[in-house]
């Protein structure tokens, strides 16, 4: 796989990871075995980024992380976690806390459940509104001192927090959701401040959390501890449009011979983000890398571009109240 720089600061990923959070989270039931399978699976496919974060589960996440990388595999991965959403270390939910006491002591939690001794790549996840962004990527800079922590990144911030994340500490990754429907940095900054301060872009839910798979015909599918439930683009109305956006993904698939996954995420590559398209199971996890391969040329980008353009997704990417959690 294709090795590339995220951001300036000297790092270098796969240009393809892999989001872990399904295999402990939010997306119905789990399998441990078959996780630590696809794990496997995925570094044997040349995949080094590996992401994770201490609320996926709470802690369950980094905890197989931790198993799977348990021995000598540590140092061919890209350990990448995130903090600033607090949990009690029974798993207790407290809401955002960007301060520095609890990105202290939740980095020290983290190292113990991954079983490792740094932190490749740490995430502010969410802007606490009550913390100024710069005290929160202080103490971050201090784990980076400390040797905890290797770089620093964020994780949905808008332009102007990350310009005064990064005149803290040089700021490695903002990781956002990009995807064919959902391109909102394209026209509110952030993608702009990313590329004037050489800033790398990691894409979570790049295929539009499943829906750009082409596999989704209804959410009745979904089971029912499934936060797509929930997800405002999966209801009603909502839904019947935006698989009407898939249906046309899926025509430009079939003529280039290839998957609608596997366009979703090469147009997403083309675009100079590593993404990192989240899976429990092999099958799909082999789909997904297959996408490096796939060369996107001009005609297909004026293709892609007619049938879903900046803003063709219908409905809001969350629900209200994660809405609110969004730094604007």
């Amino acid at each position: 796989m294709e090795l590339r720089a995220l951001g300036s600061q000297g790092l270098h990923v796969g240009a393809e990871g892999l989001g872990l959070m399904g295999m402990t989270a939010f997306y119905g039931a789990t399998d441990e075995a078959e996780s630590l399978a696809t794990i496997d699976r995925a570094l044997e496919l040349g995949v080094t980024l590996l992401d994770t974060a201490e609320g996926y589960g709470p802690f369950a996440n980094e905890r197989l992380l931790g198993k799977a990388l348990a021995g000598h595999r540590r140092d061919r991965v890209v350990v990448a976690t995130k903090t600033g959403v607090e949990f009690d270390d029974d798993g207790t939910l407290r809401g955002l806390n960007g301060s520095p006491d609890y990105i202290h002591r939740a980095a020290d939690r983290s190292l113990r459940h991954l079983g490792t001794d740094r932190i490749d790549l740490y995430y502010l996840h969410r802007i606490d509104p009550n913390v100024p962004v710069e005290e929160s990527i202080g103490a971050m800079a201090e784990l980076v001192a400390a040797g905890k922590v290797r770089y620093l990144g964020v994780s949905e911030a808008a332009a102007a927090t990350i310009r005064r994340a990064h005149a803290v500490h040089p700021l490695t990754a903002v990781q956002t959701e990009y995807s064919l429907f959902e391109r909102g940095i394209e026209g509110d900054g952030v993608r702009d401040v990313l590329d004037e301060l050489g800033i790398g872009l990691v894409a979570y839910a790049p295929l539009g959390r499943g829906f750009l798979s082409g596999a989704i015909t209804t959410p009745d599918d979904f089971a029912a501890d499934d936060f797509r439930r929930t997800d405002p683009r999966f209801q009603g109305e909502n839904f019947a449009r935006n698989l009407a956006v898939v249906d046309a993904v899926r025509q430009l698939a079939e003529a280039k011979s290839v998957t609608p996954s596997q366009l979703a995420l090469a147009w997403v590559l083309h675009q100079g983000a590593v993404a990192i398209p989240g899976t429990k199971r092999r099958r799909y996890l082999e789909e997904n890398v297959a996408a490096t391969d796939i060369a996107i040329t001009a005609q297909d980008l004026a293709a892609i571009e007619a049938v879903a353009p900046r803003g063709i997704a219908s409905g809001d990417r969350y629900s209200p109240e994660m809405m609110g959690l969004l730094n604007g």
